[in-house]
């Protein structure tokens, strides 16, 4: 790929470009982060179930993770900015389209398109930051990245919870409005011109196969997470998923020029955050969207109480930050991924047992101390990932990595919603009562097993991994 000469093609930190790619990814997290509290209210507007209103946070996160791996292809043909201001323009229209939904297919609709465009948006902004950054300066972009994105989560909450209690829950759409017409402004002059010389072909099967598969898998467990699962078009379609799956891995690997790149998963950094940091994505992702349903529907709390106290959570993923690097720096990598495994379990554990009765100090303890572990592992992950990828396979690794990023947040929230609905059972057979709160109760400790295959993964990876880009000695 070549680009017009900026002031990062020297290997330093573009800041400006940084922190208009971390706009994109503000936009991209509260959309996917402020329907949550306002779920019920949603959910009221179109005669749905709370818990079905999943399908339009699920809908839009996965949409990022089946059309993600084109970003890359298109960047290559069309050029990084044209597609970076594409893709802006299409999800500030489509977040107007949201807004004016008048049923939950019309807002699950608009969220697709939103998701069309966050899939080429931060990907491919993401892309140029990584490919005009040297690998010394690599954790100092990826905090360039992170700390803006950061905001959105401690505001989504409350910002949901208010906007939909006190004026309605559309506004939460429009105010993508105005930041989406300053990136548009800032990207013409920011982004650099990055294309390839000679584009290779899309992969048109290895898409199919895995549009296919996703799609699939979604509706699958959509159906058993629904009010009224339909078992055989549950079981059509979670087999569907399988076959598309299992044949796009087995494409893919034999594929000249593949769609995604499964090769890097040989390289063990790589893998243990594709694989298990995806897993503890997914359950951490499941968090946010089940907690504010969680006080909503089984303390009787408001959508503004439920949204200010899930700042907490958010609050205490900011507020480490400073600290991520250094504890990585200190300890390895490998001990704070196994740290903030086993302390997120914990605070799952903790989250379960939570009564209406509990001090709100403790309560407020607790998500801080969750947001804590959650902004620790995703940092302890997402520096692996890349420590030890070539920079000439950066471009294939990273469109991976995002995939499966997204993928993994998408289930989260499905997963979340379905173990809810298989909670209800399991909740009256453990003795928790017919109270609406013990399926949610069932959720976060099922939640807290799940973390158990991540933790045993990252037991089985080298003490020295990432070292090279933590500076540890």
């Amino acid at each position: 790929m070549t680009a017009k000469p900026t002031p990062a093609a020297a290997g330093g930190v573009h800041r400006g470009l940084a922190l208009l790619v971390a706009g994109a990814f503000f936009m991209e997290i509260l959309d996917g982060t402020v329907i949550a509290p306002a779920a019920p209210h949603i959910a009221a507007d179109f005669d749905v179930p709370a818990v079905a209103i999943n399908i339009a946070i699920s809908g839009y996160v996965l949409t990022l993770a089946v059309f993600i791996p084109i970003s890359g292809w298109l960047a290559d043909r069309f050029g990084a900015r044209r597609i970076f201001m594409i893709a802006i323009a299409i999800f500030t229209l489509a977040s107007l389209g949201c807004a004016a939904a008048v049923d939950l297919p019309t807002l699950v609709a608009t969220r697709v398109l939103q998701g069309v465009g966050g899939a080429m948006m931060v990907p491919v902004g993401r892309l140029v930051v990584l490919r005009t950054t040297a690998k010394s300066e690599l954790v100092r972009a990826i905090a360039y990245l992170t700390w803006p994105a950061l905001i959105a989560p401690v505001l989504a909450p409350a910002l949901g919870g208010i906007l939909s209690t006190y004026a309605s829950w559309r506004w939460i759409f429009v105010i993508n409005v105005p930041l989406g017409v300053a990136g548009l402004l800032l990207a013409r002059r920011l982004v650099p011109d990055v294309r390839a010389d000679e584009p290779p072909p899309l992969d048109k099967v290895g898409f199919a196969l895995t549009a296919i598969g996703v799609a699939a898998l979604v509706v699958g467990l959509e159906d058993i997470g629904g009010a009224r699962p339909d078992w055989t078009v549950a079981a059509i379609a979670l087999a569907l998923s399988a076959v598309a799956l299992a044949a796009a891995v087995r494409y893919l690997l034999r594929a000249r020029q593949p769609l995604l790149d499964l090769r890097a998963l040989r390289i063990p950094t790589y893998r243990v955050t594709a694989v298990s940091g995806s897993v503890y994505r997914a359950v951490i992702s499941a968090i946010p969207f089940l907690l504010p349903l969680f006080f909503q529907l089984g303390f009787g709390w408001t959508a503004a109480e439920a949204g200010l106290v899930v700042i907490a959570l958010f609050a205490g993923n900011v507020g480490i930050k400073p600290l991520t690097t250094p504890l990585m720096r200190w300890f390895g990598i490998r001990s704070v991924m196994l740290g903030s495994i086993a302390g997120s379990a914990a605070c799952l554990l903790g989250i379960a047992a939570v009564q209406p009765t509990t001090p709100l100090p403790l309560l407020l303890g607790l998500l801080l101390l969750s947001g804590v572990f959650r902004s620790v592992g995703f940092t302890a992950y997402n520096s692996a990932a890349f420590a030890d990828v070539a920079p000439e396979r950066m471009t294939g690794a990273n469109t991976l990595m995002s995939t499966l990023q997204e993928l993994g947040a998408g289930l989260g929230v499905a997963v979340g919603a379905l173990l809810v609905r298989l909670g209800d059972p399991v909740a009256a057979m453990v003795g928790l009562g017919g109270g609406s709160d013990g399926p949610f109760r069932v959720a976060f400790v099922l939640l807290a097993v799940i973390l158990m295959g991540p933790l045993v993964e990252g037991l089985l990876l080298s003490r020295t991994a990432g070292n090279e880009v933590t500076g540890r000695a």
